[in-house]
């Protein structure tokens, strides 16, 4: 008989999160995968208890070469235990890969549900919470970043997103520019921990609480595009979604038609809103022409 994958959840904070069955497992596994060994010992120094099993490490760096190894001991009847550093596995953590591979051998998989700071960080923001969606991380370059968040720039659900604290800033600042200064959105900090913050408010005025400087775990929660019909959008707001394609690297020709589509309108009308616009900043510097 082939063994099982268990999947664990391990608490994001405050360790007293811990699920009853993650000690079971811990103490019984016949090998226990962890993303980093020192943070298992740590947990089960704080569950007090000790793993029986090998204890081998399972990260981001040798996920692909260790999954072999782990799928080979499940079909001789291991039963592998994987824990993350906090949340659950697979969830912009290691684990998919293995996942992916022992379905393949129809070896069996479950999991030992446990606290998800994208769950946590949802109930907590105030936000609407019956439709949502998990974005994880954002691209580290700026026009990848842009680029990723105008994708989802007309998503209704509500969006979720990991940062790390030092990209916070800029992360909010592009969110303000493509989805909206007054969208609204909460900065969840240290989930569970002693100094948990949940700081809510428009984009922008989040964007300059960031830059004052951020730590801990992040989790950002942004408000879903508004419900409203394609033609209430203003020219101003046409000409701002052309601008943040041309600044993510579209030509304006592509951005205008991408823009035209999203809105539903002619080509034409984005055309003639941006031409309108362009020649009034051309007026208002007291250069005269126009600039299409």
């Amino acid at each position: 008989m082939t063994g099982t994958l268990v999947l664990a959840g391990t608490p994001i904070g405050d360790i007293a999160d811990a699920p009853p069955r993650l000690a079971t497992e811990l103490e019984s596994a016949d090998i226990v995968a962890a993303e980093d060994t020192r943070r298992l010992r740590g947990l089960t120094r704080a569950l007090g208890i000790h793993t029986t099993g090998r204890v081998v490490s399972y990260f981001e760096g040798n996920e692909s070469a260790r999954t072999p190894e782990l799928v080979e001991a499940l079909v001789g009847g291991a039963r592998v235990l994987l824990v993350t550093d906090a949340g659950m596995p697979s969830v912009s953590d290691p684990g998919y890969r293995l996942v992916a591979a022992a379905v393949e051998q129809d070896i069996r998989v479950t999991a030992v549900p446990g606290p998800s700071a994208v769950l946590t960080a949802l109930a907590l923001s105030g936000l609407p919470v019956d439709r949502f969606c998990f974005e994880g991380f954002l691209p580290r370059k700026a026009g990848e970043r842009l680029g990723r968040l105008r994708e989802v720039a007309t998503e209704k659900r509500t969006l979720v997103y990991f940062e790390a604290p030092h990209r916070l800033d800029d992360t909010l600042a592009a969110m303000a520019e493509v989805f909206g200064a007054e969208r609204r959105a909460a900065v969840c900090r240290e989930l569970t921990k002693t100094y948990e913050e949940v700081k809510r408010g428009p984009l922008a005025e989040l964007a300059a609480w960031a830059a004052e400087g951020v730590r801990g775990e992040i989790t950002v929660v942004v408000e879903g595009a508004p419900e409203t019909g394609p033609a209430e959008l203003d020219a101003e707001e046409l000409v701002r979604r052309v601008r943040v394609r041309e600044e993510a690297g579209e030509r304006r020709k592509e951005a205008i038609a991408a823009v035209a589509a999203e809105a539903g309108l002619p080509k034409r009308e984005v055309f003639d809103a941006v031409v309108a616009a362009k020649n009034a900043d051309a007026s208002g510097s007291g250069k005269g022409k126009e600039l299409i």
